[in-house]
């Protein structure tokens, strides 16, 4: 692992290798559903974390959703902003602020290739919040273009290393 830049201080709990221990997920246009998710936030020696996620079906094993990205905060500050593409062909940058045990994020901009499947994400909003016994908690709401911003997912997560 590279060292941590300075201004990682507020973000740097983030730092390593996260396993879902219950992840669901709920939309009203689709069925409710589980999936087991792997995290990974590393330190790159800059003043952001290189990010990686990888779920599967929790029967199957077989891949569900994949995402890379950088967590960016601007030095001296607890803004931040998280880049983020996934493997459907949407691209999302995120903004908001940083604590020593969370993260409360919202989408600025949602762009998505042109063949990409309907409907359209327009939005995002999530929270990151650290628990008192160490687990890691992540929700997500998500608004398309035929549905207004809604509870979508919400993970519980415990580091492996």
């Amino acid at each position: 692992m590279s060292k941590i830049h300075e201004a990682l201080k507020p973000i740097q709990w983030l730092i390593g290798t996260w396993e879902s221990v219950s992840a669901k997920g709920s939309f009203p246009t689709i069925r409710d559903f589980s999936y087991n998710e792997v995290l990974k936030f590393e330190s790159l020696g800059q003043p952001l974390l290189m990010y990686e996620s990888r779920s599967k079906n929790p029967i199957s094993g077989n891949p569900m959703h994949l995402e890379s990205g950088f967590l960016r905060i601007k030095p001296g500050t607890n803004e931040v902003a998280f880049m983020i593409a996934h493997n459907f062909g949407l691209v999302v940058l995120e903004e908001g602020t940083a604590s020593d045990n969370g993260l409360q994020l919202v989408s600025k901009s949602v762009d998505r290739m042109s063949f990409a499947k309907d409907p359209a994400v327009k939005a995002t909003q999530k929270t990151y919040r650290l628990n008192t016994d160490g687990t890691l908690e992540i929700q997500t709401a998500m608004e398309t273009s035929n549905t207004p911003l809604t509870n979508h997912l919400i993970a519980l997560y415990k580091k492996k290393d």
